[in-house]
């Protein structure tokens, strides 16, 4: 009797882990980080990527993160790469912590330079998004990182990297993309808004360019391209949800 009883008790137990587990899995939410950049004007820009955290309902939960150390400058217009692939429980996201190491570095004329960034090594660069995540769904997010406005030089000739960093997931923003001719008018491209204004450069070798995270809405494009070449705007560019606009060719004027 003694032994059926252990018996019923560890089937009882067997079942209820079952249980538990499955009913864990329903709970739990599907969730992606990806990294890109804008572009900037430098050589290399490297960063040591160490950990992807985020706060779901007031708790901190560490995800398993393909740390390394990662040039930005490889992943702009359209391109990025998977920082993060895992599971959390579903409710309220508000907070994403991206922590770097100290094997950070910066590539100009030829010249590689410590990149300093000491509020990052410790507990994380802070980036505040505020979502539900639905349990038994998949959630993407783009970690981009605006070069251009996040490296500081110092007087005495070094750097600091103070991070401008965009979230978004791509569910609810728009893209707009477009080849730019001559290649050699090597433009800045804003996308503006009525509230904010995304920028990037052309391609150096294709002409090809990408903005992605805008907001629905009505944008402008002001091409600005470099000495020698016309600046052009285009107007009345309706970003849609989920969609990518794609223009048609711009072919850059030279100046008389």
């Amino acid at each position: 009797m003694k032994t059926y009883r252990l018996l019923f008790l560890a089937v009882g137990l067997i079942i209820i882990a079952f249980a538990c587990s499955e009913q864990s899995e329903i709970d739990r939410a599907n969730i992606q980080f990806r990294l890109t950049d804008m572009p900037g004007e430098y050589q290399e820009v490297n960063i040591d990527v160490v950990a992807v955290n985020v706060i779901v309902n007031d708790s901190l939960f560490e995800l398993t993160t393909n740390q390394g150390n990662y040039n930005l400058l490889e992943f702009v217009n359209g391109k990025d790469t998977l920082l993060v692939d895992d599971e959390i429980p579903g409710g309220f996201i508000s907070q994403v912590r991206l922590v770097l190491g100290e094997n950070n570095t910066i590539k100009i004329k030829n010249m590689v330079h410590d990149l300093k960034t000491p509020s990052a090594q410790q507990s994380g660069l802070k980036l505040n998004i505020h979502n539900e995540l639905l349990p038994g769904e998949s959630y993407t997010y783009v970690i981009d990182f605006v070069v251009e406005k996040s490296i500081v030089e110092t007087g005495n000739g070094g750097y600091i990297l103070k991070p401008v960093i965009r979230v978004f997931t791509e569910v609810i923003t728009g893209s707009v993309e477009g080849v730019i001719n001559p290649v050699e008018a090597n433009p800045l491209i804003m996308a503006i808004g009525t509230e904010d204004t995304t920028s990037t450069f052309a391609d150096a070798d294709s002409g090809y360019f990408v903005i992605r995270g805008l907001f629905e809405g009505d944008y402008s494009l002001e091409i600005q391209p470099v000495e020698g070449f016309k600046d052009t705007v285009l107007s009345n560019i309706s970003i849609v949800p989920g969609q990518t606009i794609v223009i048609d060719t711009v072919f850059i004027q030279q100046q008389p």
